[in-house]
């Protein structure tokens, strides 16, 4: 079961660690419950997802891609699946921090070498200071950040 405070702890990692970034896309959100946690820490967040059914929060019903038009400062993903790495290359693209929560590979990888891999793919992208850090909960708690140089 995935610990309910999840959300909560990584809006609270992401205000301290990228405190300048006050707009942020929230990338395969779900339902919207990160972005609840950001607003009401005073950030302007857009949820992208697929879901039909979601909070009442800035929410675009579509995939995000590359060619996404840049209104961010952060990008980030709670557990996004096949969305992580794009995530990471987005932020590259655009100059942007990122944050990610993987919880599984999109391709086939086990965690640990996954997460290695992922490392590579924003350093080899120009980002820095890319590091791994641990959310005190339950589940997959492994969180990946990075900033542009």
């Amino acid at each position: 079961m995935a610990d309910k405070r999840r959300f909560d702890l990584f809006a609270d990692l992401l205000v301290t660690r990228f405190p300048q970034a006050t707009r942020v896309y929230d990338v395969a959100g779900g339902m919207g419950k990160l972005n609840e946690a950001l607003t009401q820490r005073g950030r302007t967040v857009t949820t992208f997802d697929l879901r039909h059914k979601h909070l009442p929060v800035q929410y675009a019903q579509r995939p995000f891609t590359l060619e996404e038009p840049c209104e961010a400062e952060l990008v980030v993903g709670m557990h996004p699946d096949g969305a992580t790495r794009i995530i990471i290359e987005y932020a590259a693209r655009h100059g942007l921090g990122f944050a990610v929560v993987p919880c599984c590979s999109d391709n086939g990888m086990p965690y640990k070498p996954w997460m290695r891999h992922l490392a590579d793919v924003a350093r080899d992208a120009g980002l820095t200071a890319v590091e791994e850090v641990a959310l005190p909960m339950d589940g997959r708690a492994r969180v990946l950040l990075g900033a542009p140089r």
